[in-house]
């Protein structure tokens, strides 16, 4: 069981989903509206969910399963999805480091085409690309056609990343990105080597300085032409955008992606608040922390929507190119677009450093969270390591860092790419719907809900109740059929990958998913019981160590604790309107 000190721990979830608004191109006009929508009927329900259950019972990924054993490989499952995430997740750090130190030379080295690494096709100025493409409209031989390519976008594939051609010609490593990623990980291991204690005093700065430089970068955008033209385009809904399911299936991602249910390391967070916190408050209204700390979160989310599009409308009057013509897929926008909306202003080293480290502050806030649910995870699964914290969160980053050397070679970026196209895929939502599923259904969220009554004194809303029973659930699962029938193979800018990287691709989205049939095999067949019946009866039930994590309720809690059967029916109303 994870012990330490009582605060609450849920804030490193609250500016997360920034780093991932900043650097991935959506339809931002598109997505607001189904984003909403899952984040109130899918993200939020199951963010409380996650936080209840930890505090509860102040377990870690791993043993929340007990309440369900059958689904104990669940919580395996989470901890290679956690694992994995780590892993590639330090190489933003890693490119944020680099933008970092490359801050300090004057001129800006992205700014120019006088440097090493660039092409006799480089141009520092993006409005010879719009006047070329027009000239060349009325050329018939594409043979006459220079590839021009922006100072920025050669800093980002010739020196920062040292680019191959593909995911077949991996290459060398480049030593300076290494060096960044060696640096990402002794930050990371020094911020969680003594556990949730430090870490915590780690998180106040790290999920303060961002909301300051967000702020510090508005205030200048505003001042910019062009800028309110941005914000129009950034408040202007495309509503045919709606009907295609490809926004919803990104929105319902991004939800995952911001607020962390599905993937482990909010059971771990909520595990360290005190027994009684109150993560559903209610007073004349019914609020909670889940919902207080969902919507801080995508709170910040359109606050940096404004930040990046004053810019991109800035650049769009700069270049009189239109915005969608300067956002490129995948890191583009962290790392080429934004950066040479910087490079435009007066002071420009200072604004580049100030971005930069916003984005570096952003992503360790959420890797240490990641990374304290793995270690928490193994250390409460494997006693002996907790005497041995110190060694095995060196241990762990050093093993983290030589697994992540494969994506800071000259084919990193391919790698890294197909990790993120996967990732989260399935298991995420595969997850979420198990959760609902077995606390819904199985263990029955009335009587989850008389849990949540002994830490707080009341029930759940009806309204959690309806979702998690019903609504996220069955969203989960639409999206969970239409994001297999809608596959598209990966690619990265025109590069399409090979087939048997969509293969590795692929095993890579399972991999989290195959430990819950070996875990329910093997459960299953060690329970208790004469018959097969029997034993998979007795595979869904609670085992004695699911129970509150406070020791004044423990021996009386399986006392009050009688459950007899019920008709589906019965089971249905309780589970919406609770006992009258």
């Amino acid at each position: 069981m994870a012990t330490t000190d009582n605060k609450t721990k849920n804030t490193v979830f609250d500016v997360k989903h920034l780093l991932l608004t900043l650097m991935f191109n959506i339809n931002i006009s598109a997505f607001l509206i189904p984003f909403f929508i899952c984040l109130v009927f899918c993200g939020i329900p199951l963010f409380f969910l996650e936080t209840a259950v930890g505090q509860f019972t102040g377990q870690g990924t791993l043993h929340v399963w007990e309440v369900c054993p059958i689904f104990k490989g669940v919580g395996v499952g989470m901890l290679i999805s956690m694992t994995i995430f780590c892993i590639y997740y330090n190489i933003i750090m890693a490119w944020s480091l680099y933008y970092i130190a490359s801050s300090f030379a004057v001129p800006l080295p992205w700014t120019s085409c006088n440097n090493e690494w660039n092409s006799e096709y480089c141009t520092d100025d993006r409005s010879t690309l719009n006047l070329t493409s027009q000239v060349m409209q009325g050329i018939n031989s594409t043979n006459s056609t220079p590839n021009w390519i922006t100072a920025q976008e050669e800093f980002w594939q010739e020196d920062v990343l040292g680019m191959s051609s593909g995911i077949e010609e991996i290459g060398t490593i480049n030593w300076k990105l290494m060096l960044c990623l060696l640096g990402a990980w002794v930050v990371v291991g020094l911020c969680i080597i003594k556990g949730v204690k430090s870490l915590g005093k780690v998180v106040y700065v790290t999920a303060t300085i961002p909301y300051i430089l967000l702020t510090v970068i508005l205030v200048r955008g505003l001042t910019l032409d062009g800028s309110i033209d941005g914000i129009k385009v950034y408040l202007s809904p495309d509503f045919s955008k709606l009907l295609e399911l490809q926004v919803w299936l990104e929105a319902a991602i991004q939800v995952f992606y911001s607020l962390g249910p599905g993937w482990g390391p909010l059971f771990t967070m909520a595990s360290f608040n005190k027994f009684n916190n109150n993560c559903l408050r209610h007073g004349t209204d019914y609020y909670s922390d889940s919902v207080l700390l969902s919507l801080a979160g995508e709170g910040t989310s359109l606050y940096s929507g404004f930040i990046i599009f004053t810019v991109l409308g800035f650049m769009s009057t700069s270049f009189s190119l239109p915005i969608d013509k300067l956002v490129k897929s995948g890191p583009g926008l962290g790392f080429i677009v934004y950066p040479e909306a910087l490079a435009q202003l007066p002071g420009q080293n200072v604004w580049a450093f100030i971005f930069f480290v916003m984005l570096l502050t952003v992503g360790l806030d959420s890797q240490f969270a990641y990374c304290e649910a793995v270690i928490v995870a193994c250390t409460d699964k494997f006693k002996k390591l907790r005497k041995r914290r110190i060694l095995f969160v060196v241990a762990f980053c050093i093993a983290n860092f030589l697994l992540g050397l494969i994506m800071v070679t000259q084919g990193g970026i391919f790698v890294f790419q197909l990790v993120d196209w996967y990732i989260a895929a399935f298991s995420p939502a595969v997850f979420g719907l198990i959760e609902c599923i077995v606390f819904g259904w199985i263990y029955g969220f009335d009587r989850f809900s008389k849990d949540v009554h002994l830490m707080l004194g009341r029930g759940i809303p009806m309204f959690f109740r309806i979702c998690i029973c019903f609504i996220t659930p069955a969203i989960l699962l639409g999206l969970f059929v239409y994001s297999l029938t809608s596959y598209k193979p990966p690619s990265y800018g025109s590069y399409e990958y090979p087939l048997l990287a969509a293969v590795f691709g692929t095993f890579l989205s399972i991999l989290p998913l195959i430990p819950i049939p070996i875990c329910a095999v093997g459960i299953v067949l060690h329970a208790p019981g004469d018959t097969l019946k029997d034993k998979i009866a007795t595979a869904l039930k609670p085992t004695p160590k699911w129970k509150p994590v406070s020791k004044e309720l423990q021996d009386s809690y399986y006392d009050s604790d009688s459950e007899s059967s019920r008709s589906l029916i019965e089971t249905i109303k309780l589970n919406v309107m609770g006992r009258t």
